[in-house]
């Protein structure tokens, strides 16, 4: 099959924010009298939804998790993330980001974002980064009841890309998904892409173990080569 399209994780691939990230649900904590723990955060948080995130959390806190309650602690949290980052002079997106964006457009490659992170803020950092322009679909936590490793998220992408594109004839095994956690190479995978991991999270070691393909920086990733491999006969990567 030919590479047709490519699908990006946020957080972690766009942008450097999981520290914040971890700042802020600690602070969210807090604020509700429960105490956090930092290794907590990779366990539960990492490469997943504020939703999932939030309410495994709380209930190994003995909470009841309310849809209300959730919500609030979502929309407080959001407030805060968009706080933080206005008083912030230059967004810290990844090195080679631009680079692989722009290998992507020249090979007229149709991007989408998939991520667990909220439409608000994954907007609000594109548009910071002006880089709204070149992702044809978002597909946000806000638009699906799951969170990654659950699949729904890169088949709704798809799903998305061949409504806007009706000729592409979008399949799993035409795109490429580039992810920084276990939980979105799971997910990928589960929907049949092939998964290219970037070692921001994760060492390149442990990262191996589960993408099909890892490099250190986005600017690593050659699609050309990606492409050749995904036209060979019956390449079943993403079960690999």
């Amino acid at each position: 099959m030919a590479l047709k399209a490519v699908l990006f994780d946020f957080n972690g691939v766009i942008i450097n924010d999981e520290p914040l990230h971890q700042k802020l649900i600690e602070q969210l904590l807090i604020e509700e009298n429960l105490r956090p723990k930092p290794e907590e955060f990779r366990e539960l948080c990492l490469g997943r939804s504020d939703r999932a995130c939030l309410t495994d959390l709380l209930v190994r806190r003995g909470r009841v998790v309310t849809e209300d309650y959730l919500n609030g602690l979502i929309a407080r949290k959001a407030q805060a993330y968009a706080q933080q980052l206005a008083v912030i002079e230059q967004i810290p997106s990844y090195p080679g980001l631009t680079d692989l964006i722009f290998k992507a457009r020249s090979i007229q490659l149709p991007m989408a974002v998939v991520s667990g992170a909220i439409r608000s803020e994954i907007d609000l950092v594109l548009n910071r980064l002006e880089l709204s322009d070149y992702f044809a679909v978002i597909v946000a936590g806000d638009d699906i009841p799951t969170s990654k490793p659950d699949p729904m998220g890169y088949l709704l992408a798809i799903e998305r890309l061949n409504q806007r594109f009706p000729d592409l004839q979008l399949q799993p095994g035409n795109c490429l998904a580039i992810e920084d956690t276990f939980a979105g190479i799971q997910a990928a995978k589960a929907a049949g892409i092939a998964v290219v991991g970037v070692a921001n999270s994760y060492p390149f070691h442990m990262m191996h173990r589960s993408a099909n393909w890892v490099v250190d920086y986005l600017s690593d990733v050659d699609l050309d080569w990606v492409q050749q491999v995904l036209s060979l006969p019956s390449p079943r990567l993403a079960e690999e």
